[in-house]
């Protein structure tokens, strides 16, 4: 039986024996369905515990059908994880969204915009693509398409936001290397274009000028938020005449990088240089050495970014609260031992 949090219209049809249609024919009071039919459907949707919205009934009627689900990049996980807990609220709801992958590339995100309008789309989450303008959404805005931000705000937009804090959790991860003892620090990844780069870089900054990290003992090496700028920030900061001995990196898939790029040359990551991410994906509790990350809630935010959208929708609005998401610093291996209990040289040894 499925759960009574979780009950949907497709899980009524399989209790009863009937067709998805059917029983929307049912909840929705029509005299087109015989009556023996309709107790049936009706005892399946007491037994499987469902409960009808009515709200998003109303939004299926009044609308076309389509929520768009705009996606930066699928391939990270982390926006994978993302889509997923978006996906899931509105399975329940009895909807099936539309996602598209943009890629990073804010031509591509132009056309599936486009297309979505077009096809009378109800509402949009959208993840910007790198170099994605304000001016980008202006269409929609007049529109009265309601957009919703997940992940990436843009400069002077309206649209609201769904996010983690990311300077507070750039600050616990750079503060946590601090404490370790670590004093020549990087942070690696993410271009200045982007705004949850400049929050991350912001919050790391900040704990390095709070806690006596002078400026100079502070790298910052841009780079592709994937695996190979993960690779091309390290051997950026190894090339350096004092190389710094720890790393927060854009986010988690930098952070893979990083550590591969620190195997290559026979060093280990954690014991010869820290290396910390950011976003806590799946994968991080699982790799080898298991990754230090900021853990963000990324199901929890795509679910609350959903419900925003029916909300928006139901009430014929585009305005609504942004909501920061709490984030919170998992430690795990790759961060290394605490530097001040060791007497031999940290960092940077084989480097050369």
């Amino acid at each position: 039986m499925a759960s009574r949090a979780k009950a949907t219209i497709f899980d009524i049809a399989r209790e009863a024996g009937v067709s998805k249609s059917t029983v929307s024919l049912v909840l929705q009071g029509s005299g087109l369905i015989r009556p023996e039919t309709a107790v049936k459907v009706r005892k399946a949707i007491e037994d499987v515990g469902y409960v009808y919205n009515r709200g998003a009934a109303n939004l299926r009627k009044a609308h076309s059908n389509v929520i768009g689900m705009v996606i930066n990049d699928l391939t990270n996980p982390f926006f994978a994880e993302l889509a997923v807990g978006m996906e899931r609220v509105f399975q329940s709801a009895g909807i099936v969204p539309f996602i598209a992958n943009t890629a990073e590339n804010p031509v591509r995100q132009e056309e599936v915009l486009k297309s979505l309008m077009e096809q009378g789309v109800a509402g949009l989450i959208v993840s910007p693509a790198r170099g994605t303008t304000p001016g980008a959404f202006r269409r929609l805005e007049l529109a009265g398409v309601p957009v919703v931000f997940a992940m990436r705000r843009l400069p002077e937009s309206r649209i609201p936001v769904i996010a983690p804090d990311n300077h507070r959790g750039a600050y616990l991860a750079a503060a946590h290397l601090i404490a370790k003892g670590h004093r020549r620090l990087a942070f690696f990844g993410g271009t200045s274009d982007l705004v949850v780069y400049q929050e991350r870089l912001g919050g790391f900054r900040e704990a390095c000028e709070t806690l006596g990290i002078s400026a100079r003992d502070v790298l910052v090496v841009e780079g592709e938020t994937n695996r190979r700028g993960g690779l091309a920030c390290l051997e950026t900061a190894l090339t350096m005449a004092e190389p710094p001995t720890a790393a927060l990196c854009f986010n988690d898939a930098v952070a893979f990088g990083v550590m591969l790029a620190l195997r290559k040359r026979r060093l280990e990551p954690g014991p010869d240089f820290a290396v910390v991410g950011f976003d806590d994906v799946v994968e991080a509790e699982h790799y080898m050495p298991a990754l230090t990350s900021v853990a963000v809630d990324t199901a929890g935010l795509g679910e609350r970014a959903a419900h925003v959208m029916l909300k928006l929708i139901q009430s014929r609005t585009t305005r609504a609260e942004d909501h920061i998401g709490a984030v919170n610093l998992v430690v795990r291996e790759s961060c290394g031992p605490d530097l001040r209990t060791r007497n031999r040289p940290t960092g940077t040894r084989g480097a050369a």
